[in-house]
């Protein structure tokens, strides 16, 4: 049993619509599905593009990024390095000051200590030529209210105790 038609015009008609159905998606639903298509093909192809552009761009902006940092560093590194160098030259200029004030005030005292030496020595010549010349004065029997010969007396009673004192302490030197 086969199908076949059975009339001529079921033929005609079967063909006749085959055709239209035929031109009406070529016309009308083809276009529609290419349009489709070619919108879904731009779409991936121009994702593609832009990721590869954002790909090349992050690359570069990796390469800047890394210059800028090594520049960073070397950068860091000269100013540790002046900052070390520049801390060594505060602290030389900061010894030698303290080295100069410390010499001004050694200076200073020692100009003191010899006023006051000259000082304590004048007075002690003073005071211990009144007493020489009162003392020589009772063991002399005589007055030794003359000026110039109680001087005289005061400056060999000094050199005289001077001159021992220094013997003493050479021989105390030797033991």
């Amino acid at each position: 049993m086969a199908i076949l038609p059975h009339h001529l015009s079921e033929v005609i008609m079967g063909v006749l619509l085959v055709v239209v159905l035929w031109f009406v998606i070529a016309k009308f639903v083809a276009p529609k599905f290419e349009e489709a298509y070619q919108l879904r093909r731009d779409a991936i192809e121009g994702g593609i593009e832009r990721a590869e552009e954002a790909q090349r761009k992050a690359e570069a902006a990796l390469q800047q990024y890394e210059e800028q940092l090594s520049g960073a560093r070397a950068e860091a590194a000269r100013i540790r390095e002046d900052a070390k160098n520049e801390g060594a030259t505060i602290l030389s200029e900061m010894r030698e000051q303290a080295q100069a004030e410390s010499e001004r005030i050694i200076s200073q005292a020692r100009t003191q200590l010899e006023a006051e030496r000259t000082k304590v020595v004048t007075e002690l010549r003073s005071e211990v030529g009144g007493l020489a010349t009162s003392l020589a004065g009772r063991i002399v029997g005589e007055s030794l209210d003359d000026d110039e010969r109680a001087r005289r007396t005061v400056d060999r009673f000094i050199a005289d105790l001077e001159s021992s004192s220094t013997t003493e302490g050479a021989v105390a030197g030797q033991s």
